[in-house]
């Protein structure tokens, strides 16, 4: 029998969620990527891994065309240029990784690795873009990577090279811009909401931490088991800030030169992975809804020292594999590995079901059926096993659903004092809703002091489609101690 290695999580998520999900990334876990690469910030997207991020491109994509979104692709390089001349807008510069060689030869020019796409996008927009008739103008660029030199790398989280795709578009006026902020919302909803059990809010976040050159940014926030939110998008309404650095005009119905009005939409391709990881995993491993897994089915066959009843536990093995297959994406595991050590594998990288066969399940025509959000192995006829499935299935996504909502609205409080959220920070983290003067400019100031106050907490902003002014009437900012404008949601932050 082949030597098994070493595979299972240590701690509990519970109790120290860095080190859990340290081992449930690596390769002694779920084996979703390897940071020994030996180049700080920069990982290896193992297999499983690279399998759960396409699928997740493949959802998106599907919805960003549905919304008649045309892809591209622009090189990874940017023109020193057109990265300095927007740099009063996006501030990127500092994080930039810089070409300066070509062989032994230096360039005439340096050349900058992408941290973003519009420094790339918008000169080319600029020679595209010439009548009313093409708008609304909108384009995407999907499984991309983006280079930034971020001081702290964490995989999934926070790297020098992450995964990506963005969006940009054109409008003739500013109404069009927040029709597709709104679908850009919607589209999040169906995407991670529904698909990935992800829970979230779109916030507008405060006028001081928009992005730079934008009139406003909204985003999907969500909740790592630590307490601290995970930023998993951002919508930017561009105006014509962009436009107008850019020199990108169109000429209107009434034959004037006018400025395009922009969005931009930026899904963090490895932010969602992140929260699909550590909000569903347990301390087994990663628990995948069912059809994000790479395989949604895994069949482990028992084996005993019996030859003759091998072959036919073998047998039904197959043929069960040939028929789910039409219908399912399904692995048989014919490895040397013990029962016991495939179980355990499987759970590690969350297959939603495992059927297991043995001698008896063959003479008695059943499959033994274990879902990975239940601890009970229930016992199926094979002529219910295609319904069962599909029951299940549906069992699983309600159960992942179920649990994450669960968490997320455990893990949002309110306060009306800053002791009160100085003492929520600490015991429950999460989010906390609390009064606040104002999310304009005017409230940076009062930002700054209780990020001061609570050791690194940040005003994440108002929900998009919630209007919390109501419920701040009466109410005093628990900084200023001023009549507050908001009741805002306040989280530490990765």
């Amino acid at each position: 029998m082949a030597k098994e290695k070493n595979i299972g999580i240590t701690v509990k998520k519970s109790e120290n969620f860095s080190e859990w999900f340290t081992q449930i990334v690596g390769p002694e876990g779920a084996e979703l990527a390897d940071v020994r690469y030996g180049v700080q910030g920069f990982i290896v997207h193992m297999p499983w891994g690279f399998k759960i991020l396409r699928k997740i491109y493949t959802y998106l994509e599907e919805e960003f065309e549905k919304d008649d979104h045309e892809p591209f692709l622009f090189p990874t390089v940017i023109k020193k240029e057109n990265l300095e001349r927007e740099a009063d807008h996006a501030g990127f510069a500092p994080d930039v990784f810089w070409v300066t060689k070509a062989g032994t030869k230096e360039m005439d020019e340096p050349v900058a690795l992408r941290p973003t796409g519009e420094t790339q996008i918008y000169p080319m927009y600029s020679l595209w873009l010439r009548t009313y008739t093409q708008l609304p103008y909108k384009r995407y660029q999907s499984r991309i990577t983006t280079f930034r030199n971020e001081k702290t790398t964490r995989p999934f989280l926070r790297g020098r090279e992450f995964m990506f795709m963005e969006s940009h578009n054109m409008y003739a006026n500013h109404e069009d811009v927040m029709k597709q902020i709104e679908t850009d919302k919607i589209i999040m909803e169906k995407v991670i909401g529904e698909k990935l059990k992800i829970p979230h809010i779109f916030f507008k976040r405060p006028k001081w931490d928009a992005f730079l050159g934008a009139d406003a940014t909204y985003v999907a926030d969500t909740l790592m088991p630590d307490g601290r939110r995970n930023q998993m998008s951002s919508t930017h309404d561009l105006g014509t800030n962009f436009s107008k650095a850019y020199n990108i005009q169109f000429i209107d119905k009434d034959e004037q030169k006018k400025y395009a009005y922009q969005s931009c939409f930026g899904p963090g391709i490895w932010r969602i992975m992140a929260a699909l990881i550590g909000i569903h995993g347990d301390d087994q491993g990663l628990v995948l809804p069912f059809d994000v897994s790479p395989y949604q089915i895994v069949i482990v066959p028992i084996i005993f020292k019996d030859e003759e009843k091998n072959k036919k536990v073998m047998k039904k093995c197959n043929e069960l594999k040939e028929k789910l297959s039409k219908k399912y994406s399904v692995f048989l595991d014919k490895s040397n590995n013990t029962s016991g050590w495939k179980f355990n594998q499987w759970e590690m990288k969350g297959v939603p079901i495992r059927i297991e066969v043995g001698p008896k399940d063959v003479e008695q025509f059943q499959v033994a059926l274990k879902r990975r959000t239940s601890l009970e192995k229930i016992f199926v006829p094979d002529e219910k096993l295609m319904k069962t499935i599909e029951e299940e299935s549906l069992n699983l996504g309600k159960d992942i659903d179920e649990r994450a909502k669960k968490y997320f609205s455990d893990n949002t409080k309110e306060a009306n004092t800053l002791d009160e959220l100085k003492s929520l920070l600490e015991k429950h983290k999460g989010f906390v809703k609390v009064p606040f003067c104002s999310v304009e400019r005017d409230g940076e100031e009062a930002a700054e002091i209780l990020k001061t106050e609570t050791q690194g907490a940040y005003v994440c902003g108002t929900p998009m489609d919630v209007n919390l002014k109501e419920q701040a009437e009466g109410k005093k900012c628990i900084i200023t101690g001023k009549p507050a404008k908001h009741i805002v949601y306040v989280a530490k932050s990765w």
